[in-house]
């Protein structure tokens, strides 16, 4: 597959990026995320109540943790382009679709959907972001996310 540069952007519009590698989502990186967040809620973090009591038989990743696993991917999938500068610029859609369980793996799916240059000399990338938990249909989600990418 083709890696995505600076000189092949506007080649990729409506093309899939590639797909990133696999990353861990262990209880341990749960309770760090919990830890940081103070979003300690029991269906994250008590593993015996959750595989009790959950409606999926297991503690469950944050969605905001699965979320911040973009930044890792994309820069996997992204490393080709060697900016100068970027920046994250948000998120125009983000819908979360399935829970990730504690040990699981996600990797990202990514499309580029638009590159626009901008007049202060920036780059706006608009990505479609599809994060596949492993082994399971339902990915745990799709978000539009924005970026912006110098080369000065």
């Amino acid at each position: 597959m083709t890696t995505l540069t600076r000189a092949n952007l506007h080649d990729f519009v409506g093309q899939s990026i590639g797909t990133s590698s696999w990353v861990d989502v262990p209880q341990s990186r749960i309770d760090a995320f919990a830890d940081c967040t103070g979003d300690r809620q029991w269906i994250h973090i008590d593993v015996e109540r959750a595989t009790r009591e959950s409606p999926f038989g297991a503690p469950i990743a944050h969605g905001f943790l699965t979320l911040s696993l973009l930044p890792i991917t994309s820069y996997e999938l992204l490393e080709g382009l060697a900016p100068t500068k970027s920046v994250n610029y948000g998120l125009d859609k983000l819908r979360f679709m399935s829970p990730v369980k504690a040990g699981a793996r996600v990797r990202n799916h990514m499309r580029l959907l638009a590159a626009e240059a901008r007049d202060d000399g920036w780059t706006l990338l608009r990505c479609e972001n599809t994060m596949e938990i492993e082994d399971q249909d339902k990915p745990a989600l799709v978000a539009v996310s924005l970026g912006l990418f110098s080369w000065d």
